[in-house]
């Protein structure tokens, strides 16, 4: 019986990281569909360019606590598995990248899921294992984001940063080494998903910020080379 409660539980994880806040905000606001715009992602950072900054922001606000929520309704409902624990935000993240509500067919005719990338609910979920990870992962995260300035590479350094975070916390005693498995399958399925991102970063054409010391230095010397013709 309680392994099908805890099979439950984990499903209900991915139905929860399913629930696609940033599309119905974009869809609220502007009545436009955020599949349809820049990267088609349904993330924080596209809703900041479909809706502006606001709208993003709650957009991040709400993945965060989808995947912090399914991991405390784990432990809520399953407080001896932490395995089950671990496992309900992985699923999050995999209903927010791959959401049941998103499916359409393509050119092509073949279904298709839509969804994010999964850095807010994959941090929520740390959140959920360890609430100090929150303030930890949003300071690196920041520094990242406003001195490089890209939004893949910061989604990236918060899903290695839970991982060495949460291993060093077992290391020492102070965290069940289960959860460093979350870190594992948080990092894979962010590196997955961000795959087109990462190769262009290797072919330097990732999109810069402009609001970030990067994207600040760029427009300086941009300026300035057209200066010099």
């Amino acid at each position: 019986m309680q392994l099908m409660i805890d099979a439950g539980i984990v499903v209900l994880g991915y139905i929860l990281g399913s629930i696609p806040f940033g599309m119905l905000i974009v869809k609220i606001k502007t009545g436009k569909d955020l599949r349809e715009i820049e990267s088609g992602r349904t993330g924080g950072t596209n809703t900041v360019r479909a809706a502006g900054f606001w709208a993003g922001l709650l957009t991040a606000i709400l993945d965060i606590l989808k995947g912090a929520a399914s991991a405390w309704l784990a432990q809520a409902v399953s407080p001896e598995n932490h395995l089950v624990h671990v496992l309900t935000p992985v699923c999050a993240i995999i209903g927010h990248n791959y959401s049941i509500f998103l499916i359409r067919r393509d050119a092509d005719g073949r279904l298709r899921f839509h969804g994010g990338a999964g850095g807010a609910p994959a941090l929520g979920g740390a959140v959920g294992l360890w609430g100090w990870m929150f303030p930890i992962a949003f300071g690196a995260g920041a520094l990242i984001w406003f001195t490089i300035g890209i939004a893949s590479v910061t989604t990236l350094t918060i899903g290695l940063l839970v991982t060495v975070v949460f291993a060093v916390r077992a290391y020492l005693g102070y965290q069940n080494p289960i959860d460093v498995l979350y870190g594992i399958l948080a990092l894979f399925l962010l590196v997955w998903a961000l795959r087109p991102n990462i190769r262009k970063l290797l072919e330097g054409k990732e999109r810069v910020v402009s609001f970030s010391l990067n994207g600040w230095l760029r427009a300086r010397k941009q300026a300035r080379d057209t200066g010099d013709r």
